[in-house]
């Protein structure tokens, strides 16, 4: 029986860095993965695959309807699906790729097949041939991540039914795409397909969309988009999805109580994502869920059984790849007798549509719940030259501090780049900056990153220079 210090279950953004982080700490490390890929949803279904759609279609918008303004004449685009999904393909193909040389640089030993519980220590792995084995390992850190979550009287067929695996392989643009639900991924996915011309629909429950991050955001992502030419239905509850051969009708009740139907020829659901312990085998070694079927785990992310560990999307938190990198970086290194810490308060939330949203600390919403006196600073996009120059002048960038310590709590952006701005934030506060900290920081003209200081000017006493 092969016998290994760590092993990792699941190959994951979470599960791959924990992998590697344990193997430079010095243990002999495992990861066993079910797919014959590694990477996860993440690099396979979810963030690099969509990213690709998302800049294909970027381009494409932008040859069709920005390209003149800068003096660009070209035929009437045409999109090719089918290419664009070749490209992602290949993305995707590249990036797990190289999650095979990080497994080989590091020295890890990668078992393909189902691995669950036999016991605490032993681990089975059920390989696709239909042979298995046992291997013993000391630790084992659980990341099995996430699957979409449905609606119980949601019939997912795959085809026209869709949830977001299917969403990156479609073999056609869609005439009219219905989204229920106005979280991230309905939104980015709607992009893509809105882009190339589809009339979008979003049918969310709630009477905002990304409901978790700042309302000043929502209502912001919700203007442009509706610029863009996509649809909401806000505070409209969904009762029904049918299928009619190659149509698809969505039943729902509207704020007024009113029953309204929509007729489409696809409909995504992208309600959330459910943690996914599926044939692990968890009650065999003991380890317990909570009440959502997330494994249940301390402030060092150990489960109820000391040896094993649980990380990523399969526990409470937001599921985001890159809290899933923390977490499994700080358990390789508290096995190693180190002493990491993560603070949640600072893991970045992005929404990848154009413009891009993007949000870290407090919400306004959150400090007026908690009691917290606080000060505003804020900036619009379209005031900074560099917008100007790309044309990108949607958004704004919003710096809420404690107003009596200038101590910056909630960094906000919705804007060109915000996905790599965000970052300033998180340096910012994780150093437990003020505004005046970053106002007196100089950044570089001209960039978007000048909001962020015009921002903070503008927290510190209303002294921003360009507004």
């Amino acid at each position: 029986m092969s016998q290994f210090d760590v092993t990792v279950i699941g190959s994951g953004p979470g599960g791959y860095v924990a992998a590697i982080r344990a193997a430079q700490l010095g243990f002999k490390t495992a990861i066993i993965e079910k797919y014959s890929t590694l990477g996860g949803t993440c690099l396979n279904v979810g963030c690099i695959p969509s990213k690709a759609l998302l800049d294909s279609s970027e381009h494409f918008e932008k040859a069709k309807h920005d390209f003149a303004n800068h003096g660009i004449i070209i035929n009437e685009p045409t999109a090719d699906i089918a290419r664009m999904i070749a490209r992602k393909n290949e993305v995707v193909d590249q990036t797990t790729k190289g999650i095979n040389f990080l497994m080989d640089k590091n020295k890890i030993t990668v078992f393909e097949g189902l691995g669950s519980f036999e016991s605490a220590t032993q681990i089975k792995v059920s390989k696709n041939d239909g042979s298995s084995e046992v291997i013993e390992s000391k630790y084992t850190i659980i990341a099995t991540g996430s699957k979409p979550s449905s609606l119980p009287f949601i019939n997912l067929d795959k085809e026209r039914i869709i949830t977001s695996t299917e969403a990156l392989n479609l073999k056609e643009i869609p005439k009219h795409l219905v989204v229920i639900g106005g979280g991230v991924i309905g939104l980015e996915l709607g992009s893509v397909y809105l882009r190339l011309g589809s009339q979008v629909t979003v049918v969310e429950f709630m009477d905002k969309i990304i409901p978790g991050m700042d309302g000043s955001l929502s209502k912001e992502l919700q203007k442009v988009l509706r610029k863009q030419g996509m649809k909401f239905e806000l505070s409209t509850a969904v009762s029904a999805v049918e299928r009619n051969g190659d149509s698809v009708k969505v039943t729902a009740k509207n704020k007024k109580g009113e029953e309204v139907t929509y007729e489409s020829d696809y409909v995504l659901v992208s309600v959330g994502r459910r943690p996914y312990t599926d044939g692990l085998g968890l009650e065999k070694a003991g380890v317990e869920l909570d009440e959502r079927g997330r494994v249940k785990t301390n402030d060092h992310l150990q489960t109820n059984v000391s040896n094993i560990y649980a990380i990523g999307d399969v526990i409470k938190g937001a599921m985001l790849a890159h809290k899933a990198e923390e977490e499994g970086t700080l358990v390789a290194e508290i096995l190693a007798g180190q002493k990491p810490h993560i603070n949640y308060n600072l893991i970045p939330g992005v929404v990848y549509t154009w413009p891009e949203v993007a949000g870290v600390g407090k919400t306004e919403e959150q400090l007026k719940e908690e009691g917290v006196a606080y000060k505003v600073g804020s900036f619009p996009i379209r005031a900074l030259g560099r917008s100007r120059a790309s044309g990108d002048t949607d958004g704004f960038v919003k710096i809420i501090a404690d107003e009596k310590t200038d101590e910056v709590l909630g960094f906000h952006m919705i804007g060109a780049r915000a996905a790599d701005l965000i970052a300033e934030g998180v340096i910012a506060m994780e150093f437990r900056a003020s505004a005046e900290d970053i106002a007196r920081s100089s950044h570089a003209h001209p960039t978007y990153a000048e909001a962020v200081k015009e921002a903070a000017l503008d927290a510190t006493g209303k002294r921003a220079i360009h507004m």
